[in-house]
């Protein structure tokens, strides 16, 4: 009996109109009131307005910001990102006889989180121009925290080590970035960003998977403009040529420029070394050695089911 009383003491009371228990209440913004449909009798008094605080009308909208509470707590940040950021003053008030501005955002951060939050910018810049989802941009996000706070790469730029963040996070999300694509939307270098890779996988004891050539073929044939039987012939002699050991120590990505070649010359859809090369990043000349390598078993790398428009005895031998 006592745990049932006890129980029903904690119990919250039902706010209901006496007369009709089961009548859906109105709520009554203006005036604060829940008013009983069926009676008219004002149950509750005093009601919290959980709606937007502020109204928007059709000549405002574009002018100013109506929101008076700030952007989303930000985790990544010390403090959760609770600062106060001033606006730059217009007026006389906001300047000393000196003219310096009276109120300054420096000193309401921690030169760490401006590090931090420059960093982010530029991660979320970097991304938006390759279109990485927002997952990624969490993930790099969440590396250079770490790498930042651990303070194992000093001397090295930020932005550098950015770059490699994003290169780490792509690849441990599934859908991998070439050096050259990151350095492409980046302004640091390529050795620069291998560099900060590797310091980065040991400062932080991780590993990320061996990339392979189906990581790349769809993406590669997409921007090609290449039909789905040529990105399946492609993948599958990458895949084949890779089984027999006809292209040992060769890059995955030379090795999947090379087969879209092979399979886009057998296709009515032929592209030339020059055309899948600036798509891939790879040199011409790349692309003809992993070719050579496996152009003598070409008869063996296609599926059984392609159709050729050219013979395999007629592809070009370079």
């Amino acid at each position: 009996m006592a745990s049932t009383s006890r129980g029903e003491a904690l119990a919250l009371p039902k706010v209901q109109c006496p007369n009709h228990p089961d009548a859906i209440l109105v709520e009554d913004y203006r005036a604060g009131d829940m008013i009983c449909p069926e009676c008219g009798l004002v149950v509750g008094d005093r009601v919290i307005d959980v709606g937007s605080e502020w109204r928007t009308f059709s000549n405002e909208k574009a002018l100013k910001d109506p929101s008076r509470v700030g952007d989303a707590q930000n985790p990544l940040l010390n403090g959760g990102d609770l600062t106060t950021m001033i606006s730059k003053g217009t007026g006389a008030a906001s300047f000393d006889e000196f003219g310096n501005s009276k109120y300054q955002n420096r000193r309401t951060m921690s030169s760490s989180d401006r590090a931090m939050l420059n960093a982010f910018k530029e991660i979320s810049t970097m991304a938006d121009r390759i279109n990485l989802p927002r997952n990624i941009v969490d993930r790099t996000n969440n590396l250079f925290k770490q790498v930042y706070e651990q303070k194992s790469l000093k001397g090295r730029a930020n932005d550098a080590i950015a770059s490699a963040c994003l290169y780490i996070a792509c690849r441990q999300e599934g859908v991998p970035r070439t050096f050259k694509e990151i350095c492409a939307v980046s302004r640091i270098s390529k050795k620069e960003i291998g560099r900060c890779f590797k310091l980065i996988l040991k400062a932080l004891e991780t590993s990320v998977d061996l990339i392979t050539t189906g990581d790349f073929m769809s993406r590669f044939c997409s921007n090609l403009g290449l039909p789905k039987q040529v990105q399946m012939a492609a993948t599958f002699i990458a895949r084949k040529a890779v089984e027999l050991d006809l292209v040992p120590g060769r890059s995955p990505i030379s090795v999947a420029a090379a087969a879209i070649y092979m399979a886009s010359q057998a296709s009515a859809e032929k592209k030339t070394q020059k055309e899948i090369g600036d798509i891939a990043g790879v040199a011409d000349v790349t692309i003809r050695q992993s070719y050579r390598l496996i152009y003598p078993r070409a008869a063996e790398l296609f599926p059984p089911d392609f159709k050729f428009d050219t013979p395999v005895d007629k592809l070009p031998q370079l």
